[in-house]
This record gives structure tokens, C-alpha cells and sequence, in this order.
């Protein structure tokens, strides 16, 4: 695999331009930001492209003006994708809310490109599942949406269970090392888990409750659907907990009739 040095001289030799080329156009444009770092004398530039050395941020600037390439290219030649930005934003959380700018200008993530043909968007599925490919498109939030760690879910268009915490046609990422159900002791309903559940008709995101042998599937206050009691774990299993979620805020319809099927039998009292 060639070196980002060895790409640089490549680039360089394929637009027919000499190091000394290099060292005009760069003193010229030192002198335009009155700043020496920007300027590529032909010895560091040889240095760059047969010994290893890391350009400055400076140098990088020039190499992208005269080489005609997004500086992003070429820092990903020494290892740095600024496209992971949205999948490492993870590893420190603020403590102060604030407006977050750090990918307003990735080019590319990873997300779905290609579906399994029996996808039907009225049903909750379990997403991870369905993908047949990954590919690169500009929507940066949703680059951890590729991560091996996690597995996701597509609320249906049908399934009004947790409405309106996560309504239809909702994205959930599920943590599936938390498939253990929890018991009470939540201030709120958002502190409640939420679980990612597989049945026999199909998956269902819900708050769980464990009753001896069943489990009860409590959907939310506000929602039409009513609880369904399963026989725990033979007719239902929890895959995980979601921990994460992608909604489409506004343009809410009406709640339609629910069909018999998802309306389930009734919990006890």
C-alpha cells in the first residue's frame, strides 16, 4: 500500500508539475497569508515524498491548493478520515448542551444502500438483518448506524406501540448485551427501558415486564395498542435494549384503526 508521500509525488508527477513548481506556487501563497509554514522548499518536499515526513496543517493547505485536491483526501493518506468524525463523537458527551458543528461537512458515512427485497415498511424489523450492502452517502449522524456492535431496528409504519416515544417509521439502535429485562425503580418513563423484542409474528419495540413464565409487553400510555402477554422465552426474545434513536420530527397522521393482530390480547389487571 503506498504511503501518503508516495500518493503526494504520484499526484504531483500526474499533473506534470516539478518540485521547483511546487516551491513557486507555495512561497506565493506563504505570501499571500504572510506565513512561511505555508512555503514547500524542494529538499522538505523530497523529505515528504520518500522519507516518511507529515506534512504541517500549513503544508497540507498548500499540497490541496496545488494539487487541486480536497485537503480531506489527502489527510486521509496519513491516516486521518475525518469521516469517522460522527462514530467517534461517542467517547465524550459535554456536560453542557450546545450547537454541534463537528460534522456539518463530512463527505461521506456508511449506510445502507441496498435492502433485503422482503423488507416491508409497515412492519418493525430487526434493520441489521435486512441490509444487504453498506455504502458511502452524505449523511453523517447516521455513521454509527454501521458499527459491527450493535444491531438495528425500523419501527414500521403500522407499529404504534411506544407512540409517541418512538413513532413509526423511527431507526432504533439496539445494544443487544442488555437483552436481560430490568425490574422497576425509574423517576420517568425515558429511564425505563426499552426493548427490542422477537416473537413469533414479527419484532416489537416495547417496555417488558417478567411475570413468571410470560412476559408482558407494555406499550406506552398514549399508544392504541394494548399489552400482550407471551410466554417467556418460548414465544418471545429479547434481543436487546435500545439505546439509540433516529426520528422524523412533524408531519404526524392521524392514528389509524389498528388491525386485530396488533392490538394482542390483553394483560391481566
Amino acid at each position: 500500500m503506498a504511503t501518503g508521500g508516495q500518493n503526494l509525488r504520484t499526484l504531483r508527477e500526474q499533473l506534470g508539475l516539478t518540485m521547483r513548481d511546487v516551491e513557486t506556487a507555495s512561497a506565493k501563497i506563504a505570501e499571500r497569508h504572510s506565513n512561511e509554514e505555508y512555503a514547500i522548499p524542494p529538499s522538505r518536499l523530497s523529505d515528504i515524498e520518500t522519507k516518511a515526513i507529515v506534512p504541517s496543517l500549513f503544508r497540507f493547505y498548500s499540497f490541496s491548493v496545488i494539487y487541486r485536491r480536497d485537503m480531506r483526501d489527502l489527510m486521509r493518506w496519513y491516516g486521518v478520515d475525518l469521516n469517522n468524525t460522527a462514530v467517534d463523537l461517542e467517547f465524550i458527551s459535554p456536560p453542557k448542551s450546545h450547537f454541534s458543528q463537528a460534522v456539518a461537512n463530512l463527505s461521506n458515512v456508511q449506510l445502507p444502500v441496498r435492502l433485503d427485497p422482503s423488507f416491508d415498511p409497515r412492519r418493525t424489523a430487526n434493520f441489521g438483518r435486512l441490509v444487504e450492502q453498506w455504502g458511502l452517502v452524505p449523511l453523517a449522524y447516521l455513521a454509527q448506524f454501521a458499527s459491527c456492535e450493535f444491531t438495528y431496528g425500523y419501527i414500521g409504519s403500522e407499529d404504534w406501540t411506544m407512540y409517541p416515544i418512538l413513532p413509526p417509521g423511527s431507526f432504533v439502535q439496539v445494544d443487544e448485551s442488555k437483552n436481560k429485562v430490568a425490574d422497576g425503580g425509574w423517576r420517568s418513563e425515558y429511564e425505563r427501558p426499552i426493548y427490542f423484542v422477537e416473537t413469533r409474528e414479527g419484532h416489537i419495540c416495547s417496555w417488558c415486564t417478567l411475570t413468571g413464565d410470560d412476559i408482558i409487553l407494555q406499550p406506552h400510555p398514549l399508544s392504541p395498542v394494548r399489552p400482550r402477554v407471551l410466554r417467556y422465552p418460548q414465544n418471545a426474545e429479547v434481543i436487546g435494549q435500545v439505546v439509540g434513536v433516529a426520528i422524523k420530527l412533524g408531519d404526524w397522521r392521524p392514528v389509524s384503526p389498528l388491525s386485530a393482530g396488533l392490538r394482542g390480547r390483553e394483560a391481566p389487571n
